[in-house]
C-alpha cells in the first residue's frame, strides 16, 4: 500500500464519520465540545453556518450522521444494542439553551446590483437567500403561503416542532435583508424569467401526494384524504378532528406523522398498513417506535385491494396479505400467502404513500429540459438547469429526501449562482476550509477531554401521554437538560481529534501497540490493501473505512492503523517515548458563496 497522503482534506475528512455523513457536512464533534463546556451560542453558530436550521433539525432531522457514529461501532462490550451519540437531540440543546445570537449573525455587503429570485420558502430556497443576500444580492423569496418555511411549516406537526421555533430560524434568514413576498404564489415560469431577475432558484419542493386508486376511491371519496394536504390543513387549523377509527397508509415518515395527528384529533382505533416489511418501512426507526409508543399497530404486509363503503360512507378496508420472497440476486417480490383477504373498518383513511414533484407552473417550451419521470435536467454538481440562469434545489431538484439534504442543495446551488453571476466558470467548485492543529499541552497532556466514557446513550424525556394526546399543539419530546446534555456530549469520541504518526520519530518499540485498547494499530510488511486487512492484529473488515499506511520504517516495515474502530483517545500518543504520535484536531468547513473573493460569509 502507498504512504497516506493525511494532508488531503478527503482523508481525515472521512474519518469524521458523523460529519462525512450529513450533507451538508456539519462539523458535530466541535459543536458537541462547546456544549459540554455550556458555550451554547458558539455551538449554535456552528450549525447554523452550516446547516442554517439548528432548532428546526435538533427536532426534525433525518440523522444521516447518527447511523455513521462510531460509538455504535465500538460500544458492542456496553450493550446489546450499540446505540450512537444522541446528535440531533444535543443540536437542539444549543438552539434551546443560546443565548441572544441575532447580534453575530452576518454583516451585510453593499449591493451588488444582482437580482435573484427563489421559488418557495422552504430550506433549500431560505439556504440560498441565506448565503447570498450577506454578500450584496438582492433576493426575493416567493410562497403561496403567509408565512416562510415551505413544508417545514406546513407538513411536520407542532407537537415535533413549535410554530415558534420556525418563525425565530425561518426569522434569522429574512432579516438579512431578503424580501419575503408571502402569499404569492408563482404561476408561470416563462413570466417569471421574463422579469429583470439575474438568477432564479427553483426550491418549491415536492407538493402533490400520490393517490392510491383503487376500487371504491372515488365513491368514498369524503371519507379518504392525501396526507401531506390533510396534514397542511391540520397546521392551518382547517381541520380539527377526525373519526375515531382510522387508517393510515403508508410506511414513511409523512405517515408516523398523519398517525399521530389523527391520535390527537380524536382517533381512539388509529393503525398504520402498509404493503411491505416493518424493516423495510422508509420512516426513520424513531418515527416508528415514537408512534408504537404511543399506542399505534404497525400492520405490515397487507397490500389494499378495495375502500368499503355503503351509499358513499367510508366503512373499511380490504387488504390482500402477502410475504416477501427473495431471487438469487436479493431482489424482493411480494407474493400472495393465498390467506383469506382482511377486512379493517374505519370512518376515515389517510393516504401517505408517498409524493411526487408536480411542476404544472413551469410551461415545458421555456427552455428547462425534464427527464422520463418528470424531473428538472439538471447538474448533480452545480444543480444548474438546461437555462443556465436557472437553478434547482431540495426535493423540487431530485425528489422527496429530507431538510438537511435541502439545505446541502441549497448551499451548493448559492455557490453555482454567485460563479455565474460573477462570470466565473460554475463547475470549478471552492475547496473546503480545513486546519489540522497539535492539542498538545504538555507531555501526555491534551486540550480535549480524552476520557472514555461508558455511559449508555441517555433518553431524551417526554410529556406526560396525558397532557401530549390532549393537544395537537403540545410538543412531546423536552429536550436535554443542561446536566444530561452534559453526559451524552461526553459520550462523543472527539472523531476530529486525529492520530497523527511521523516515521521519522518512530524507534519502533510497539508501545503504541501494547496500549491501544482496540488493537487498531500495526506494525507488519508492507503489501496490498487486501492481503493486509484480514492479516492484522485486529482484521480490518469494514471496508467503508480507510486505513492508515505510514511510509517505510528503519526495519522496512509500515505502521498500518485501522481507522474504523479507534477511539481517539489519545493512549498511542501518551505512551510514545519519541513523539511519534500526536493528537491533532482537523477542522473542515465548506467553502459558502463569495469566501473566495474575501467577502465574509
Amino acid at each position: 500500500m502507498q504512504r497516506t497522503n493525511i494532508a488531503n482534506p478527503a482523508y481525515f475528512h472521512k474519518v469524521v464519520d458523523c460529519q462525512y455523513a450529513c450533507p451538508a457536512h456539519t462539523p458535530v464533534p466541535e459543536y458537541i465540545r462547546m456544549i459540554a463546556q455550556r458555550r451554547y451560542g458558539d455551538a449554535y453558530m456552528i450549525n447554523w453556518a452550516s446547516n442554517v436550521f439548528p432548532g428546526i433539525l435538533g427536532r426534525t432531522c433525518d440523522r444521516p450522521c447518527e447511523p455513521a457514529c462510531r460509538r455504535g461501532r465500538v460500544e458492542e462490550s456496553n450493550a446489546a444494542a450499540p446505540e450512537p451519540v444522541a446528535i440531533c437531540r444535543l443540536k437542539r440543546v444549543a438552539a434551546d439553551m443560546k443565548e441572544d445570537v441575532s447580534a453575530r449573525m452576518p454583516g451585510l455587503a453593499p449591493k451588488n446590483g444582482k437580482r435573484v429570485a427563489c421559488v418557495g420558502a422552504g430550506p433549500a430556497s431560505l439556504t440560498v437567500a441565506r448565503d447570498l443576500a450577506p454578500l450584496g444580492y438582492e433576493v426575493t423569496v416567493f410562497d403561496g403561503e403567509a408565512k416562510a418555511g415551505g413544508f417545514i411549516r406546513t407538513q411536520i406537526p407542532r407537537f415535533r416542532l413549535p410554530e415558534s421555533v420556525i418563525d425565530e430560524e425561518t426569522g434569522y434568514v429574512l432579516d438579512l435583508g431578503v424580501e419575503f413576498r408571502g402569499g404569492e404564489r408563482i404561476g408561470s415560469m416563462k413570466a417569471l424569467m421574463a422579469q429583470d431577475w439575474d438568477a432564479i432558484f427553483v426550491g418549491c419542493g415536492a407538493p402533490r401526494g400520490r393517490d392510491l386508486d383503487v376500487p371504491g376511491r372515488q365513491e368514498a371519496a369524503a371519507g379518504i384524504h392525501i396526507g401531506i394536504d390533510w396534514l397542511n390543513s391540520v397546521s392551518f387549523g382547517h381541520v380539527n378532528s377526525i373519526g375515531k377509527r382510522v387508517i393510515v397508509l403508508g410506511g414513511g415518515n409523512t405517515a408516523m406523522d398523519c398517525c399521530r395527528s389523527a391520535r390527537r384529533l380524536g382517533g381512539t382505533d388509529v393503525k398504520v398498513i402498509v404493503r411491505s416489511g416493518f424493516e423495510e418501512m422508509k420512516a426513520s426507526p424513531w418515527e416508528k417506535e415514537d408512534a408504537q409508543h404511543e399506542g399505534i399497530p404497525i400492520i405490515n404486509f397487507h397490500v389494499p385491494k378495495a375502500f368499503v363503503h355503503e351509499e358513499g360512507k367510508l366503512v373499511g378496508m380490504r387488504f390482500e396479505i402477502v410475504r416477501a420472497v427473495y431471487d438469487d440476486q436479493g431482489r424482493r417480490t411480494l407474493e400472495p400467502t393465498g390467506e383469506p383477504e382482511a377486512y379493517f373498518e374505519c370512518d376515515e383513511v389517510l393516504v401517505a404513500v408517498g409524493q411526487e414533484n408536480a411542476f404544472p407552473w413551469i410551461e415545458r417550451d421555456c427552455g428547462i429540459g425534464f427527464d422520463k419521470w418528470g424531473l428538472p435536467a439538471l447538474d448533480k454538481d452545480t444543480f444548474q438547469s438546461t437555462v443556465p440562469r436557472v437553478f434547482f434545489g431540495g426535493d423540487a431538484a431530485f425528489g422527496p429526501k429530507n431538510i438537511i439534504t435541502a439545505v446541502a442543495h441549497g448551499h451548493e446551488a448559492a455557490v453555482s449562482i454567485d460563479k455565474l453571476l460573477r462570470a466565473e466558470p460554475v463547475h470549478v467548485r471552492p475547496a473546503p476550509m480545513t486546519n489540522l492543529v497539535s492539542q498538545k499541552m504538555g507531555i501526555h497532556e491534551w486540550s480535549y477531554d480524552n476520557d472514555t466514557s461508558n455511559d449508555l446513550r441517555y433518553k431524551v424525556p417526554w410529556a406526560k401521554a396525558e397532557t401530549a394526546l390532549a393537544s395537537i399543539r403540545v410538543e412531546v419530546e423536552l429536550g436535554f437538560d443542561a446536566a444530561t446534555a452534559f453526559k451524552e456530549a461526553e459520550r462523543c469520541l472527539n472523531c476530529d481529534v486525529q492520530t497523527v504518526f511521523a516515521e521519522s520519530a518512530c524507534i519502533e518499540c510497539d508501545a503504541c501497540v501494547d496500549i491501544c485498547p482496540m488493537d487498531c494499530i500495526n506494525f507488519v510488511d508492507n503489501a496490498d490493501e487486501a492481503e493486509l486487512r484480514p492479516h492484522l492484529k485486529a482484521p480490518a473488515l469494514n471496508l467503508a473505512q480507510d486505513l492508515y499506511v505510514s511510509g517505510g520504517l528503519k526495519t522496512g516495515r509500515v505502521m498500518v492503523k485501522d481507522e474504523d474502530v479507534c477511539l481517539h483517545c489519545g493512549l498511542c500518543a501518551e505512551r510514545c517515548p519519541t513523539g511519534a504520535w500526536d493528537m491533532q484536531k482537523f477542522l473542515l468547513k465548506m467553502t459558502p458563496a463569495g469566501a473566495e473573493q474575501g467577502v465574509p460569509a
